[in-house]
């Protein structure tokens, strides 16, 4: 029997893709020991520039704490034609650095939207109406550009591309996750199915359910649970996605609306072989990031003995 592969992320600490949001920076030295310390077994990139880009360099950065690399998060204004070609260029320069240090299971390419740019996306997340989303001639070009992305990544690296949907964004919705699969290919693009940005921006909706009905696209599974008390302010009082941020509506592992027992339990049944990456996003200076990463570990290993899962067969 194997248990689950568990990592965590840059973005726990504070170390978001997003302008304005620096503040007192945790350094990646630091970051890296705290993660290694509390459980984890791999890491996602962080922000370019934020971990060394020296390929050599990163390996022994992560090699010394007994870490892998198992990806990087690449947003792309795929809306805006004039932007792919840069987007393209930015990820494929990623996916080099990510190539460069892979081991296997092998990291993915995670691609988003530019998240948090659009006032009128960043101010209604949690609580957007299908009137909000893309035209059909908008998501041609969205889909189009996404599978473009992940063509040039693998040709260039033989990395596979995951699309995360995201919050404040133009993928939030359920039915916006949907018509993203429905309008690509499933051998070029999959899902990182993220059970806390698909729980807020879906209105508190069942990530369990979520999870099975896009089960044959999911690659990659991120961890992160959702407040409902503090959802259900933001959506009163209409904060906007950085407020939400700010007030804790990611909370710590076992503290929000997710079933991860349930969760996980179903992961078993896939026989899912890939990581879960635990993400907890905070701003800059909120909480003791060491300590919710000890707290987020310790509660998926008082459930996860339960759901250890056979090895030697292939996830979905």
């Amino acid at each position: 029997m194997s248990k689950f592969l568990v990592g965590n992320a840059p973005c726990s600490w504070g170390t978001l893709e997003f302008e304005g949001t620096g503040g007192d920076q945790i350094g990646f030295g630091r970051m890296l020991d705290e993660l290694a310390e509390t459980g984890y077994r791999g890491t996602e990139l962080g922000d370019w520039g934020y971990m060394p880009t020296d390929p050599q360099v990163l390996r022994g950065e992560l090699s010394k704490r007994g870490l892998v690399m198992l990806g990087a998060f690449v947003p792309v204004a795929l809306k805006e034609p004039a932007a792919l070609p840069a987007g393209i260029a930015n990820a494929v320069k990623t996916a080099r650095l990510l190539a460069a240090v892979a081991t296997d299971p092998p990291p993915y390419l995670v691609l988003a939207d530019n998240n948090g740019t659009v006032p009128k996306r960043t101010q209604g997340a949690g609580r957007i109406t299908a009137g909000e989303s893309l035209s059909p001639a908008e998501w041609k070009i969205f889909a189009s550009g996404a599978e473009a992305v992940a063509r040039a990544v693998l040709a260039e690296t033989g990395l596979k591309t995951v699309f995360h949907h995201h919050c404040a964004g133009y993928v939030e919705t359920h039915d916006e996750i949907a018509m993203l699969l429905e309008l690509t290919d499933p051998l070029t693009l999959g899902l990182v199915f993220d059970t806390g940005h698909y729980t807020y921006g879906s209105g508190g909706a069942d990530a369990v359910e979520a999870l099975d009905q896009f089960r044959e696209r999911i690659w990659y599974v991120h961890l992160k649970d959702c407040h409902p008390d503090i959802a259900a302010q933001a959506r009163a009082q209409k904060w906007d996605y950085f407020e939400a941020l700010r007030q804790g509506v990611f909370c710590e592992l076992g503290k929000g609306t997710v079933d991860f027992p349930r969760l996980l339990r179903r992961l078993a049944e896939w026989n899912y072989q890939g990581y879960m990456l635990v993400e907890q996003d905070v701003l800059p200076g909120m909480g003791s990031p060491r300590e919710s990463a000890r707290r987020n570990r310790n509660y998926l290993a008082s459930i996860e003995d339960n759901f250890t899962r056979p090895v030697g067969r292939k996830s979905p």
